[in-house]
């Protein structure tokens, strides 16, 4: 590839990265709220709202059953409320966010269900209000299955963040398609897919260092 190449992939790699980043951010902070929500309002739980936990299980349900090209498109017009543009980076965050969410909170729900009830129980009978206990026993509790869910959601949106480049949403994916696929590129391909299986590897191995380390405590 030429000097000029190498740039764009490094463009297109921040990008990636941009798009990846702050999208997984928002997917953490919103996540995590939403397991809470499912596993203290489920039967037996802390709190008792069985209607809100089956609307919300259901809207999480048909989000992650819908596939992110679909959800990318359907989000259009709401994209282009949220930022003014349906290309770019930015744009693609909106949808990025959005099916990240739902994926993360049932991953985070799972790991918050195999905290042991007994610890809840012990904390609830020394006089531990609601808050404390889902600060100082279910989240920390839960961290390292809450730390390797994360790290999936990461790498399947480094996937997605790919596909959103079919769109025009910048980063590797984009340019694999335009300047790989649509010019019969096979160099810039194969740069791009190298890159990508390369970041994988990265976040995987930093999530799962991070998981034993907890988990060796």
């Amino acid at each position: 590839m030429t000097p000029q190449m190498y740039d764009r992939l490094w463009h297109a790699f921040l990008d990636t990265l941009t798009m990846v980043g702050v999208s997984a951010i928002v997917a953490l902070l919103a996540g995590i709220p939403l397991a809470v929500f499912l596993v203290l309002s489920a039967p037996g739980g802390l709190i008792h709202a069985p209607r809100a936990n089956r609307v919300l299980g259901a809207v999480i349900n048909g989000f992650r059953a819908t596939p992110f090209i679909v959800l990318l498109v359907a989000l259009l017009p709401f994209t282009r409320l949220v930022t003014g543009t349906t290309i770019g980076v930015w744009a693609a965050i909106v949808p990025l966010s959005i099916s990240a969410t739902p994926f993360f909170a049932r991953i985070a729900e799972v790991s918050l269900r195999e905290v042991e009830h007994g610890l809840i129980e012990a904390a609830q009978a020394i006089g531990c209000r609601r808050w404390h206990i889902i600060r100082h026993v279910l989240l920390p509790e839960a961290l390292p299955g809450l730390i390797g869910g994360f790290t999936i959601t990461v790498v399947s949106m480094i996937g997605a963040s790919a596909m959103a480049g079919a769109v025009g949403a910048g980063g590797l994916g984009d340019m694999a398609i335009r300047y790989g696929y649509q010019r019969f590129d096979t160099t810039v391909m194969l740069a791009v897919i190298v890159v990508l299986i390369a970041t994988v590897c990265i976040v995987q191995f930093i999530g799962d260092t991070a998981v034993r380390r907890l988990r060796a405590r």
